[in-house]
Protein backbone atom coordinates (compact mmCIF):
# COMPACT_ATOMS: atom_id res chain seq x y z
CA UNK A 1 0.00 0.00 0.00
CA UNK A 2 1.38 3.43 -0.91
CA UNK A 3 1.85 6.03 1.81
CA UNK A 4 -0.92 8.27 0.45
CA UNK A 5 -3.26 5.28 0.30
CA UNK A 6 -2.59 4.54 3.98
CA UNK A 7 -3.53 8.15 4.74
CA UNK A 8 -6.74 8.14 2.69
CA UNK A 9 -7.82 4.76 4.06
CA UNK A 10 -7.30 5.89 7.64
CA UNK A 11 -9.06 9.19 6.97
CA UNK A 12 -12.09 7.51 5.39
CA UNK A 13 -12.30 4.96 8.23
CA UNK A 14 -12.04 7.71 10.86
CA UNK A 15 -14.65 9.84 9.08
CA UNK A 16 -17.16 6.99 9.18
CA UNK A 17 -16.54 6.26 12.85
CA UNK A 18 -16.52 9.86 14.12
CA UNK A 19 -19.41 10.85 11.86
CA UNK A 20 -21.67 8.30 13.54
CA UNK A 21 -20.43 9.37 16.97
CA UNK A 22 -21.00 13.07 16.21
CA UNK A 23 -24.57 12.51 14.99
CA UNK A 24 -25.39 10.79 18.28
CA UNK A 25 -23.85 13.71 20.17
CA UNK A 26 -25.59 16.45 18.18
CA UNK A 27 -22.38 17.83 16.65
CA UNK A 28 -21.79 19.07 13.12
CA UNK A 29 -18.09 19.90 13.74
CA UNK A 30 -15.50 17.53 15.14
CA UNK A 31 -11.98 16.14 14.70
CA UNK A 32 -11.45 13.30 12.22
CA UNK A 33 -7.71 12.81 11.96
CA UNK A 34 -4.76 13.91 14.10
CA UNK A 35 -1.38 12.91 12.69
CA UNK A 36 -2.44 9.22 12.75
CA UNK A 37 -0.02 8.29 9.94
CA UNK A 38 3.47 9.69 10.74
CA UNK A 39 4.23 10.48 7.08
CA UNK A 40 1.15 12.74 6.99
CA UNK A 41 1.42 15.07 10.02
CA UNK A 42 -1.83 16.92 9.46
CA UNK A 43 -5.00 17.52 11.44
CA UNK A 44 -8.38 17.24 9.77
CA UNK A 45 -11.51 18.78 11.31
CA UNK A 46 -15.00 18.48 9.85
CA UNK A 47 -17.27 21.54 9.85
CA UNK A 48 -20.67 20.47 8.50
CA UNK A 49 -19.51 19.46 5.02
CA UNK A 50 -16.44 21.70 4.98
CA UNK A 51 -12.96 20.59 5.98
CA UNK A 52 -10.23 22.38 7.95
CA UNK A 53 -6.88 20.77 7.05
CA UNK A 54 -3.91 21.90 9.14
CA UNK A 55 -0.36 20.95 8.28
CA UNK A 56 1.93 20.97 11.29
CA UNK A 57 5.45 22.29 10.96
CA UNK A 58 7.65 19.23 11.46
CA UNK A 59 10.97 20.85 10.67
CA UNK A 60 11.34 18.63 7.61
CA UNK A 61 13.68 20.14 5.02
CA UNK A 62 11.92 20.39 1.65
CA UNK A 63 12.30 22.65 -1.32
CA UNK A 64 9.35 24.98 -1.86
CA UNK A 65 8.43 23.02 -4.97
CA UNK A 66 8.55 19.64 -3.18
CA UNK A 67 6.48 20.99 -0.31
CA UNK A 68 3.84 22.40 -2.64
CA UNK A 69 3.58 19.05 -4.46
CA UNK A 70 3.32 17.16 -1.17
CA UNK A 71 0.63 19.50 0.17
CA UNK A 72 -1.32 19.40 -3.11
CA UNK A 73 -1.33 15.60 -2.91
CA UNK A 74 -2.73 15.70 0.63
CA UNK A 75 -5.31 18.31 -0.35
CA UNK A 76 -6.59 16.21 -3.22
CA UNK A 77 -6.49 12.97 -1.21
CA UNK A 78 -8.40 14.56 1.69
CA UNK A 79 -11.17 15.85 -0.56
CA UNK A 80 -11.44 12.47 -2.29
CA UNK A 81 -11.50 10.44 0.93
CA UNK A 82 -14.19 12.65 2.50
CA UNK A 83 -16.26 13.05 -0.66
CA UNK A 84 -16.16 16.83 -0.83
CA UNK A 85 -14.97 19.23 -3.58
CA UNK A 86 -11.41 20.48 -3.14
CA UNK A 87 -12.65 24.06 -2.79
CA UNK A 88 -14.41 22.96 0.44
CA UNK A 89 -11.07 21.96 1.98
CA UNK A 90 -9.27 24.88 3.68
CA UNK A 91 -5.53 24.30 4.07
CA UNK A 92 -3.29 25.99 6.64
CA UNK A 93 0.20 25.51 8.02
CA UNK A 94 0.45 25.81 11.79
CA UNK A 95 3.75 26.89 13.31
CA UNK A 96 4.73 27.30 16.92
CA UNK A 97 2.68 30.18 18.30
CA UNK A 98 4.53 33.43 18.61
CA UNK A 99 3.08 36.73 19.68
CA UNK A 100 -0.58 37.17 18.86
CA UNK A 101 -0.66 34.59 16.05
CA UNK A 102 -3.97 33.00 17.00
CA UNK A 103 -5.67 36.22 15.92
CA UNK A 104 -3.70 36.85 12.74
CA UNK A 105 -5.39 37.04 9.37
CA UNK A 106 -4.28 34.66 6.66
CA UNK A 107 -4.84 37.15 3.85
CA UNK A 108 -7.64 35.06 2.36
CA UNK A 109 -11.26 36.11 2.25
CA UNK A 110 -13.22 33.28 3.80
CA UNK A 111 -16.86 32.31 3.77
CA UNK A 112 -18.78 32.39 7.04
CA UNK A 113 -20.49 29.11 7.89
CA UNK A 114 -22.95 28.22 10.64
CA UNK A 115 -22.28 24.99 12.53
CA UNK A 116 -24.12 23.29 15.39
CA UNK A 117 -22.89 21.99 18.73
CA UNK A 118 -25.24 20.44 21.30
CA UNK A 119 -28.19 22.35 19.86
CA UNK A 120 -26.42 25.72 19.73
CA UNK A 121 -25.28 27.52 16.59
CA UNK A 122 -21.96 29.23 15.88
CA UNK A 123 -20.46 31.23 13.05
CA UNK A 124 -17.10 29.87 11.86
CA UNK A 125 -14.72 30.87 9.11
CA UNK A 126 -12.17 28.32 7.92
CA UNK A 127 -10.04 30.67 5.82
CA UNK A 128 -9.72 34.24 7.04
CA UNK A 129 -7.97 33.60 10.37
CA UNK A 130 -5.57 30.93 11.62
CA UNK A 131 -8.27 29.71 13.99
CA UNK A 132 -11.84 29.07 12.90
CA UNK A 133 -13.82 30.92 15.58
CA UNK A 134 -14.74 27.81 17.60
CA UNK A 135 -12.25 25.82 19.68
CA UNK A 136 -13.60 22.28 19.37
CA UNK A 137 -11.47 20.95 22.23
CA UNK A 138 -13.39 23.04 24.80
CA UNK A 139 -16.87 21.73 24.05
CA UNK A 140 -16.99 19.47 27.15
CA UNK A 141 -16.17 22.40 29.43
CA UNK A 142 -18.72 24.57 27.64
CA UNK A 143 -21.33 21.92 28.46
CA UNK A 144 -20.28 21.92 32.12
CA UNK A 145 -20.66 25.69 32.24
CA UNK A 146 -24.13 25.51 30.71
CA UNK A 147 -25.18 23.17 33.52
CA UNK A 148 -23.88 25.42 36.31
CA UNK A 149 -24.94 28.96 35.47
CA UNK A 150 -28.71 29.13 35.90
CA UNK A 151 -29.59 32.40 37.61
CA UNK A 152 -25.92 33.32 38.05
CA UNK A 153 -23.57 36.10 36.97
CA UNK A 154 -21.11 34.83 34.37
CA UNK A 155 -17.76 36.33 33.33
CA UNK A 156 -15.86 35.22 30.20
CA UNK A 157 -12.25 36.50 30.08
CA UNK A 158 -10.25 36.38 26.82
CA UNK A 159 -13.67 35.56 25.41
CA UNK A 160 -12.62 35.24 21.72
CA UNK A 161 -15.88 34.73 19.75
CA UNK A 162 -18.00 34.16 22.85
CA UNK A 163 -18.77 30.43 22.63
CA UNK A 164 -18.67 30.04 26.42
CA UNK A 165 -20.97 33.06 26.71
CA UNK A 166 -23.50 31.49 24.34
CA UNK A 167 -23.50 28.33 26.47
CA UNK A 168 -23.92 30.42 29.63
CA UNK A 169 -26.85 32.30 28.09
CA UNK A 170 -28.39 28.98 27.02
CA UNK A 171 -27.95 27.68 30.57
CA UNK A 172 -30.02 30.54 31.97
CA UNK A 173 -27.32 32.85 33.31
CA UNK A 174 -28.83 35.93 34.93
CA UNK A 175 -26.30 38.13 33.12
CA UNK A 176 -23.02 37.69 31.25
CA UNK A 177 -19.90 39.79 30.72
CA UNK A 178 -17.47 39.01 27.89
CA UNK A 179 -14.03 40.66 27.83
CA UNK A 180 -11.55 40.73 24.93
CA UNK A 181 -9.18 43.20 23.29
CA UNK A 182 -10.49 42.57 19.77
CA UNK A 183 -13.51 44.43 18.43
CA UNK A 184 -13.63 41.87 15.61
CA UNK A 185 -14.11 39.00 18.04
CA UNK A 186 -16.50 40.89 20.30
CA UNK A 187 -18.65 41.61 17.24
CA UNK A 188 -18.39 37.91 16.34
CA UNK A 189 -19.56 37.05 19.87
CA UNK A 190 -22.56 39.33 19.39
CA UNK A 191 -23.41 37.49 16.16
CA UNK A 192 -23.20 34.14 17.93
CA UNK A 193 -25.47 35.34 20.73
CA UNK A 194 -28.00 36.76 18.25
CA UNK A 195 -27.88 33.56 16.18
CA UNK A 196 -29.13 31.69 19.25
CA UNK A 197 -31.81 34.22 20.12
CA UNK A 198 -30.04 36.07 22.92
CA UNK A 199 -30.41 39.85 22.90
CA UNK A 200 -27.63 42.22 23.97
CA UNK A 201 -29.31 43.63 27.09
CA UNK A 202 -28.25 40.96 29.59
CA UNK A 203 -25.07 40.06 27.73
CA UNK A 204 -22.49 42.83 27.92
CA UNK A 205 -19.27 42.88 25.91
CA UNK A 206 -16.24 44.95 26.90
CA UNK A 207 -13.15 45.70 24.82
CA UNK A 208 -10.41 45.86 27.41
CA UNK A 209 -7.09 44.36 28.46
CA UNK A 210 -8.03 41.55 30.90
CA UNK A 211 -5.34 42.63 33.36
CA UNK A 212 -6.82 46.13 33.42
CA UNK A 213 -10.37 44.75 33.66
CA UNK A 214 -9.46 42.57 36.65
CA UNK A 215 -7.59 45.40 38.38
CA UNK A 216 -10.63 47.66 38.06
CA UNK A 217 -13.00 44.84 39.12
CA UNK A 218 -10.90 44.29 42.26
CA UNK A 219 -11.02 48.01 43.05
CA UNK A 220 -14.78 48.13 42.46
CA UNK A 221 -15.55 45.03 44.52
CA UNK A 222 -17.26 43.32 41.56
CA UNK A 223 -18.64 39.83 42.09
CA UNK A 224 -19.33 36.97 39.66
CA UNK A 225 -20.65 33.47 40.30
CA UNK A 226 -19.03 31.58 37.41
CA UNK A 227 -15.85 32.70 35.61
CA UNK A 228 -14.08 31.23 32.58
CA UNK A 229 -10.42 32.22 32.19
CA UNK A 230 -8.93 30.87 28.95
CA UNK A 231 -5.92 33.02 28.00
CA UNK A 232 -3.64 32.51 25.00
CA UNK A 233 -0.24 31.00 25.79
CA UNK A 234 1.51 34.22 24.86
CA UNK A 235 0.56 37.62 23.51
CA UNK A 236 2.48 40.80 22.79
CA UNK A 237 -0.44 42.60 21.19
CA UNK A 238 0.16 46.32 20.78
CA UNK A 239 -3.26 46.86 22.38
CA UNK A 240 -2.03 45.38 25.66
CA UNK A 241 0.01 46.96 28.41
CA UNK A 242 3.06 44.71 28.48
CA UNK A 243 3.25 41.05 27.44
CA UNK A 244 1.08 38.09 28.43
CA UNK A 245 2.94 34.90 29.28
CA UNK A 246 0.47 32.35 30.69
CA UNK A 247 3.12 30.42 32.61
CA UNK A 248 4.45 33.55 34.29
CA UNK A 249 1.14 35.39 34.69
CA UNK A 250 -1.40 32.68 35.48
CA UNK A 251 -1.09 32.83 39.26
CA UNK A 252 -1.97 36.54 39.35
CA UNK A 253 -4.84 36.02 36.90
CA UNK A 254 -6.28 33.08 38.84
CA UNK A 255 -5.94 34.79 42.23
CA UNK A 256 -7.58 37.95 40.88
CA UNK A 257 -10.48 35.88 39.54
CA UNK A 258 -10.86 34.08 42.88
CA UNK A 259 -10.96 37.46 44.63
CA UNK A 260 -13.95 38.62 42.55
CA UNK A 261 -15.68 35.23 42.70
CA UNK A 262 -18.69 35.08 45.00
CA UNK A 263 -18.65 32.57 47.90
CA UNK A 264 -19.38 29.12 46.47
CA UNK A 265 -18.59 30.40 42.97
CA UNK A 266 -16.73 28.43 40.31
CA UNK A 267 -13.70 29.37 38.19
CA UNK A 268 -12.62 27.38 35.13
CA UNK A 269 -9.03 28.08 34.13
CA UNK A 270 -7.64 26.51 30.97
CA UNK A 271 -4.77 27.02 28.56
CA UNK A 272 -3.12 25.30 25.61
CA UNK A 273 0.56 25.69 26.50
CA UNK A 274 2.01 22.18 26.16
CA UNK A 275 4.75 22.79 28.74
CA UNK A 276 2.40 24.48 31.26
CA UNK A 277 2.81 23.71 34.97
CA UNK A 278 0.28 24.99 37.48
CA UNK A 279 1.78 27.10 40.25
CA UNK A 280 2.16 24.85 43.36
CA UNK A 281 0.34 27.43 45.49
CA UNK A 282 -2.78 26.99 43.33
CA UNK A 283 -2.79 23.19 43.09
CA UNK A 284 -4.50 22.52 46.47
CA UNK A 285 -7.30 24.93 45.54
CA UNK A 286 -8.51 23.18 42.40
CA UNK A 287 -9.47 19.98 40.63
CA UNK A 288 -7.59 19.05 37.45
CA UNK A 289 -10.31 18.32 34.88
CA UNK A 290 -7.99 17.88 31.89
CA UNK A 291 -8.72 14.17 31.44
CA UNK A 292 -12.50 14.75 31.31
CA UNK A 293 -12.42 18.07 29.50
CA UNK A 294 -10.63 16.81 26.36
CA UNK A 295 -13.34 15.39 24.05
CA UNK A 296 -13.33 11.83 22.74
CA UNK A 297 -12.56 12.84 19.16
CA UNK A 298 -9.28 14.38 20.35
CA UNK A 299 -8.16 10.92 21.50
CA UNK A 300 -6.97 12.16 24.90
CA UNK A 301 -4.14 14.15 23.34
CA UNK A 302 -2.71 16.82 25.62
CA UNK A 303 -4.30 19.68 23.69
CA UNK A 304 -5.17 21.72 26.77
CA UNK A 305 -5.19 21.68 30.55
CA UNK A 306 -8.30 22.65 32.49
CA UNK A 307 -8.69 23.34 36.22
CA UNK A 308 -11.84 23.94 38.30
CA UNK A 309 -11.68 26.14 41.38
CA UNK A 310 -14.54 26.47 43.88
CA UNK A 311 -14.41 29.40 46.28
CA UNK A 312 -15.18 28.48 49.86
CA UNK A 313 -18.63 29.52 51.02
CA UNK A 314 -18.77 32.42 53.45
Amino acid sequence: MSEIASYTNRLAKNAKHWGKWARRQGLSCYRIYDRDVPEYPVIVDWYDGHVHLQEYDTGWVQTDEAHEEWLAEIWEATAHALGVPEEQVSVKTRRRQEGDTQYEKTGRAGEDLVVEEFGLKFVVNLDTYLDTGLFLDHRNTRQRVRGEVKGKRFLNLFCYTGAFTVYAAAGGARETMSVDLSNTYLDWAARNLALNGFADGLHRRVRQDVFQFLTEALDDGAQYDVIVLDPPSFSNSKKMQGVLDVQKDHRWLVEACLEILSPGGVLYFSNNLRSFKLDPALAPLCEDLSAQSVPEDFRNKRIHQCFRFVKAAA
